[in-house]
């Protein structure tokens, strides 16, 4: 799927959408007048962009998502990965854990990731 781009306040606009869908476009419009201070046309405009980047479909003023919050931020940290490590791994945990401990709990948890993925 190709790169796509959010800015901060798409993001967070595309994250409220996540959180109410199925959602009405009306609905939307209220919930950013209250969230963003934001028009009716701003709200339009935005819902626009995010549906035109293919985040969204809007089929009868009711929004849905095309792709999942977390399918999408899952492409993020994929594409972090890949344009900052060179698509290391290994070289991304490094330097996330650079002087930092994890619980017992956590380092269980990340090896049942490990095996679930090596399956």
């Amino acid at each position: 799927m190709a790169e796509i781009q959010l800015g901060v306040i798409e993001a967070r606009y595309a994250d409220m959408i996540w959180a109410h869908e199925p959602v009405t476009s009306s609905e939307l419009v209220k919930m950013s007048a209250v969230e963003f201070n934001w028009k009716r046309t701003t709200a339009h405009n935005v819902l626009r962009r995010l549906i035109d980047k293919g985040l969204f479909r809007n089929e009868n003023g009711v929004v849905t998502a095309v792709i999942s919050r977390e399918e999408f931020y899952s492409m993020q940290s994929r594409q972090y990965v890949e344009e900052t490590f060179a698509g290391s791994l290994p070289a991304f945990i490094a330097a996330f854990m650079q002087g930092s401990r994890i619980t017992a709990e956590e380092a269980e948890a990340i090896r049942r990731m490990i095996e679930r993925a090596e399956e």
